[in-house]
């Protein structure tokens, strides 16, 4: 079974396994890559009820989702290419059998997707929204982030959950160098803008 996983009529799903064993490596070991804030603003561009379809309206982390949808596309895809070789003798094409199993996986993953977010009640308290990052201190990762070049930067919520965001600094003329310390203080869609610690004025914050 291992040899006919890594033929060309199974490729595609040896590599979708592959990678959702990655994706929940990634997730495993806690380097809080799975939240994004996917409901902050979807409301407004009515794509709410498109995202509960998927199965992300219940705040589900996206590497959770997409790791249950990897999953899904592998299953469906194995299923269908051992159904067609009993039927006819040999598998589909692999762009047939991707397909069909991309169309199946999806369908398969809203029920997956959705049952997921009902028993794993932990994620729905301990996902907040963006603006709620703001007034909180953080470490600038990796880059300098100067106005007009954001850097990489690490908050924790008050949750112990680690976001990864954009920053640069409120001061037009500041510099602030990675393992800096910030506080950040507003917020432009995406991005956001913060005063390094060393600055007087948060000496007494």
């Amino acid at each position: 079974m291992f040899a006919q996983f890594l033929t060309p009529a199974y490729l595609p799903f040896a590599i979708a396994f592959v990678v959702m064993l990655g994706i929940g490596l990634i997730e495993g070991v806690g380097l809080g890559l799975g939240h994004f804030d996917l409901d902050a603003d979807v409301a407004a561009d009515g794509h709410a009820g498109v995202l509960d379809w998927l199965g992300l309206g219940g705040e589900l982390p996206i590497l959770i989702w997409l790791t249950s949808l990897l999953g899904c596309f592998t299953v469906a895809g194995i299923a269908l290419q051992q159904g067609a070789s009993a039927l006819w003798g040999a598998p589909l094409a692999w762009p047939l059998a991707s397909g069909g199993a991309l169309l199946a996986g999806g369908l398969l993953n809203t029920v997956v997707a959705n049952g997921l977010a009902r028993i794993m009640p932990g994620f729905e308290t301990s996902v907040i929204s963006t603006e709620d990052l703001l007034r909180r201190r953080g470490t600038v990762l990796e880059g300098v982030a100067r106005r007009g070049s954001p850097a990489r930067a690490k908050i924790v919520d008050q949750f112990g959950q680690a976001h990864f965001v954009m920053v640069e600094p409120h001061n037009d003329t500041a510099v602030i160098p990675a393992g800096e310390t910030v506080l950040l203080v507003r917020r432009h869609g995406t991005l956001f803008f913060a005063l390094p610690d060393r600055d007087t004025l948060l000496q007494s914050i």
